[in-house]
């Protein structure tokens, strides 16, 4: 795959350059977007609300494929990583409510914790954009 087929995109978050990532990257026909907290620049929203914390994750991480032209219905996969089981209902609420007519495949675990304590969810999720031209 040459390097133009690659497309990068970046979030501002703080730690994109700090740590050297994108927020998503298309390659070929899958576009990945990678771990997505409730974090907007250095406002955490949801604090204390895991409902709240997928709701603007996942929004977050939608944000980041539509830069390719691409929605909801364009996700196959999702990562929910969560610091407490009982969050998993209310995480689980909020990905139905906007994945549940897709059905992407989805993997939801329970973490030690992550980079800023407050932080109650991240998550992950992978489009497919069909026939790409390179």
């Amino acid at each position: 795959m040459t390097s133009e087929a690659v497309r990068r995109v970046q979030s501002g978050s703080p730690w994109e350059e700090s740590f050297g990532f994108a927020r998503a990257v298309a390659a070929g026909d899958r576009v990945l977007v990678g771990g997505t907290t409730a974090f907007k620049g250095d406002v955490l929203y949801g604090e204390g609300d895991p409902y709240e914390q997928a709701k603007v994750a996942f929004t977050s991480a939608l944000e980041a494929i539509a830069e390719f032209g691409l929605g909801p219905d364009a996700v196959i996969r999702t990562r929910m990583f969560l610091t407490h089981q009982r969050d998993v209902e209310a995480v689980g609420r909020a990905h139905q409510e906007l994945f549940g007519s897709v059905r992407p495949v989805a993997t939801l675990l329970v973490v030690e914790g992550f980079v800023d304590s407050r932080v109650l969810v991240e998550v992950e999720i992978e489009a497919y954009r069909g026939a790409v031209d390179s």
